[in-house]
């Protein structure tokens, strides 16, 4: 793929600066006129920012005014100088889904790492949830993380407290890759709590963004970064969330770009279950592991494993032997004539089948009569059939 006009790039560079992350509007300039002329008609004359339409006076001079004190060359100087770059849609590196967003795709990507995004994202999933989640919230992400990035996928979320936090780290526990996408600058350590782990992040994955740097976060940047998410992973999964939930609105997301929704779900008295129980009800499809998530988003024959209880050794018994098996008695003994009345088959076969059973080690023989062994008395309920005598 050719690499990105410079004039572009640094034209889209400075938008990062002027316009807020998601701006349908002015991705449409983008799209009709292209970055380099949309940022001549900001930084020209009053009169040439006119030619601009779908905007009111005070927000065009809103743009105007930061277009003016945009610097591009120092932005991407900072950036080269915390060992990251910036992306350009159509550049090398740049992940196409990503264009799905249409107008409101990101006008470029700050990126803090040295993996390609373009290929980590073919192979995404995303895994999110509440900040104040519970012990047992940040134990399925972590276990998701770390089963997800052994079977080679990429772990995305927000980098947020709570389960974005614990995704993370369970794919880097894993030695696996992840990603954090950030609602500020990738240079800047937000919460600040997750220094640390943004640092390893910034290591062993990417810090990715539509801020440039410097840039701090807002509540609605949250909520806008939210799409990116939503769009650069094949599904999302959603461990715990309340009723009104960002990441609710992420899982809905990417179901309207076509993407999985997955859900986790919880204790039903748990009010950060709601949402995720709400999402269960409708479009979302349910999973526990990181087994029935590369099932879903993953390639054909990509199967979970078959889920059943512990094979007994009674299960492997034949129709027969089991129906005798069945009659013995729960306790005390009883004699083949009381086995067969219960199983009501003939004296004969059920002598067959108790001298085959104590072979297997499921009876044993008591005087005149047959009982069970003490370990399938210990692990049986049934009152079975009654002794002789012991009526």
């Amino acid at each position: 793929m050719p690499p990105v006009d410079e004039a572009e790039l640094l034209a889209r560079a400075a938008l990062t600066r002027v316009v807020e992350p998601g701006d349908a509007r002015a991705g449409r300039w983008v799209r009709e006129l292209g970055a380099a002329e949309v940022v001549r008609l900001l930084t020209g004359p009053e009169e040439a920012g006119r030619e601009l339409r779908g905007v009111g006076q005070e927000r065009l001079a809103g743009y105007r005014k930061r277009a003016a004190a945009a610097r591009p060359e120092r932005d991407l100087e900072l950036i080269a100088g915390a060992g990251g770059r910036f992306l350009c849609p159509g550049g090398a590196g740049w992940p196409s889904q990503l264009d799905d967003l249409g107008d409101a795709r990101p006008l470029g990507l700050w990126l803090r790492g040295g993996a390609d995004l373009r290929t980590w994202a073919l192979k995404s999933v995303a895994v999110v949830g509440a900040r104040a989640c519970t012990p047992y919230g940040a134990h399925m992400a972590q276990t998701l993380g770390a089963g997800l990035a052994e079977r080679g996928w990429v772990v995305v979320s927000g980098g947020a407290f709570g389960v974005d936090g614990s995704a993370h780290r369970g794919a880097l526990a894993a030695g696996g890759a992840t990603v954090a996408v950030l609602a500020c600058g990738v240079d800047v350590p937000y919460p600040r709590g997750h220094a640390v782990l943004l640092g390893r992040i910034a290591a062993q994955g990417l810090l990715v963004g539509e801020l440039p740097p410097g840039s701090h976060p807002t509540r609605s940047r949250f909520v806008l970064r939210n799409r990116v998410i939503a769009a650069l992973t094949r599904g999302t999964v959603v461990v715990e969330a309340a009723l009104r939930s960002g990441s609710l609105v992420t899982a809905r997301r990417a179901g309207e770009l076509g993407r999985f929704t997955m859900g986790v779900p919880g204790p039903a008295t748990s009010g950060l279950s709601a949402g995720v129980h709400e999402l269960l009800r409708g479009e979302g499809t349910l999973v526990t592991d990181a087994d029935e998530v590369v099932e879903l988003v993953g390639g054909m024959g990509e199967l979970a494993p078959e889920r059943r209880g512990p094979v007994l050794a009674r299960d492997l018994l034949g129709p027969a032997a089991a129906r005798v098996l069945e009659a013995l008695p729960a306790t005390g003994a009883a004699d083949a004539e009381d086995v067969a009345l219960a199983a009501g088959t003939a004296t004969d076969e059920v002598i067959g089948r108790l001298y085959e059973l104590h072979s297997l080690g499921f009876v044993e023989r008591q005087g005149g009569g047959w009982r069970l062994t003490a370990h399938q008395r210990a692990g049986t309920t049934r009152t079975g059939v009654t002794r002789r005598g012991g009526r």
